[in-house]
């Protein structure tokens, strides 16, 4: 593998589509095994670490959450030699605590797709990843604590229920989902933490609070130049902490995202198909 370009990857949800500050700035429009990506990369250096930059759903927001080819996006990040990645994401309230403006910094997810693919493997090859902890922790923390840096009101854990939209829920789904204890509800970013596990890239969302989901008595009164508002005061406050974040960013890991793969690889290799390991050997190759 060619020297990294970035170390740190950094994806953009709803209404965040560039960060101030980013230095030597080029683009790399990549290709993978997967398909192409939502869009391409912006690389640049961020406080002195190099950093790699998505616009998951495209600039111009030109994607649907099931149309995102997920794994393109992370082989993507693989192929620059990203370790770990910063997700942020638009997100409804499932909780009166939670406010619009508010970050979760989640630590669980719950899956309600139907439509998605969320694993490199297959044709041949199978592996069962751990993922009782989705989020890196190691990250996690550094990301909290940019927060508490940049004053940003946050909260340190949480459940992000992932739907398959693109409609939002009802409010018959939105008070199960509230039965259940959840805290934010969105549609995109289980599948990227999934596959950030199988390729051993530390990842950690950041859940960005846009508004209460439809269970709250004042949802409808909420006008679509009040979530803009909403979204703008977010896009700001994330640039913050995620420049906070990158600063503050360990140069080694110490967790175990690296080695995920080491028991979970479950095929015979000399099973494998030659053309399944040609399309994982950037993730698996050092296992063979």
């Amino acid at each position: 593998m060619s020297s990294p370009q970035a170390e740190i990857g950094i994806i953009g949800g709803s209404g965040l589509y560039n960060i101030p500050g980013l230095e030597d700035v080029r683009e790399a429009a990549l290709d993978t095994p997967f398909g192409v990506p939502s869009d391409p990369y912006v690389l640049g250096t961020l406080r002195g670490r190099r950093v790699a930059f998505l616009a998951r759903h495209g600039r111009g927001h030109r994607i649907l959450p099931s149309e995102l080819n997920f794994r393109a996006n992370i082989h993507g990040f693989k192929q620059l030699g990203v370790e770990r990645i910063i997700s942020l994401s638009a997100v409804g309230s499932l909780k009166e605590e939670h406010r619009p403006g508010d970050f979760v910094i989640v630590d669980q997810f719950i899956d309600r797709t139907t439509r998605r693919v969320s694993t490199f493997f297959g044709d041949g090859l199978v592996a069962h990843v751990a993922f009782a902890d989705p989020v890196c922790a190691e990250l996690a923390a550094v990301a909290a604590g940019a927060c508490e840096a940049a004053g940003v009101r946050s909260k340190r854990s949480g459940t992000y229920l992932c739907i398959e939209g693109p409609q939002f829920s009802t409010k018959a789904e939105s008070n199960l989902y509230r039965s259940w204890g959840v805290d934010v509800i969105g549609m995109t970013n289980l599948q990227e933490a999934k596959l950030a596990r199988e390729a051993e890239v530390c990842y950690a969302t950041i859940a960005m609070v846009t508004d209460y989901d439809c269970w709250h008595p004042e949802h409808d009164s909420v006008t679509v130049e009040q979530i803009i508002a909403v979204l703008n005061q977010n896009a700001a406050n994330a640039c913050d902490v995620v420049t906070r974040a990158v600063e503050a960013m360990p140069r080694a890991r110490s967790c175990k995202c690296a080695s995920a793969l080491q028991f979970a690889l479950m095929t015979q290799r000399d099973k494998v198909p030659p053309a399944t390991l040609e399309r994982l050997r950037l993730i698996v190759g050092k296992y063979f």
